[in-house]
């Protein structure tokens, strides 16, 4: 893992957020982005303290010169890319028969456009070395579809499909390795995108759960990457105990 180069997007925050550190603690050259520069400011600030290195830029995952220029940039600087993080995502539930449009054309340029953005950034760089790992954040919701949810499992859904065509295309010529990773509920900022008031019990019984915390998800990603490289660990399905769905 020593000086091999991570991308990790959404890492102002949550899982991104924490996955950066543990991935900077593991001997990684990290390479943050996300829309909020003064959280990546503070992550910057910790990893430096650990005298770690690090790359950070305002990384919109929306737009596709954005995705470009970030990964530019991190092979300008340290002349590879191993490793990408695709874990930028939004989660506005709500019930379909109430119209969110606004909030659905935002999940589906974060968490599926903004995947096939950065994928398509790094894979020309990947597949020159023939050597690469994408790791995917999808959801159980990428599995199971919940009232609610349409819109925001219908993304999930597409990530989880997008993964395995990935694999199926560059890891047996290209040495290039997949993984999609499914948490269920987790200790983040993405209940606090939620404006449908319908979904105020959704909201209640996430909270009294012991849910999962962005350090068991950081621990996910290491197990997958860490594998030797003729292991490729496609899928991690990772629920708190609790969750029954």
């Amino acid at each position: 893992m020593e000086n091999k180069v991570a991308i990790v997007t959404g890492a102002s925050s949550g899982i991104g957020y924490t996955t950066s550190l543990a991935l900077s603690n593991a001997g990684l050259r990290v390479a943050v982005g996300a829309r909020r520069i003064d959280r990546l400011k503070e992550l910057e600030g910790q990893i430096i303290k650990n005298n770690k290195e690090v790359f950070v830029q305002k990384l919109d995952v929306t737009r596709k010169l954005d995705c470009i220029s970030f990964v530019d940039a991190v092979v300008e600087r340290w002349g590879r890319v191993d490793i990408l993080i695709n874990n930028a995502g939004l989660m506005p539930l709500s019930y379909f028969q109430n119209g969110k449009v606004e909030e659905w054309e935002q999940m589906i340029d974060v968490n599926i456009k903004g995947v096939l953005y950065c994928t398509s950034a790094v894979i020309p760089f990947m597949l020159k070395e023939k050597s690469g790992h994408i790791v995917n954040l999808s959801s159980v919701a990428g599995r199971i579809v919940f009232a609610g949810g349409t819109v925001y499992c219908a993304t999930k859904h597409a990530i989880t499909a997008f993964s395995e065509g990935l694999r199926k295309e560059l890891s047996p010529k290209y040495n290039i390795r997949v993984t999609c990773i499914e948490p269920g509920a987790v200790s983040t900022e993405l209940l606090k995108t939620i404006t449908d008031e319908s979904m105020s019990g959704f909201i209640k019984a996430t909270k009294n759960m012991e849910t999962l915390q962005a350090e068991d998800i950081a621990n996910a990603v290491l197990y997958a990457i860490e594998a030797p490289n003729h292991v490729n660990v496609n899928e991690i399905l990772i629920r708190p105990t609790a969750q029954e769905r």
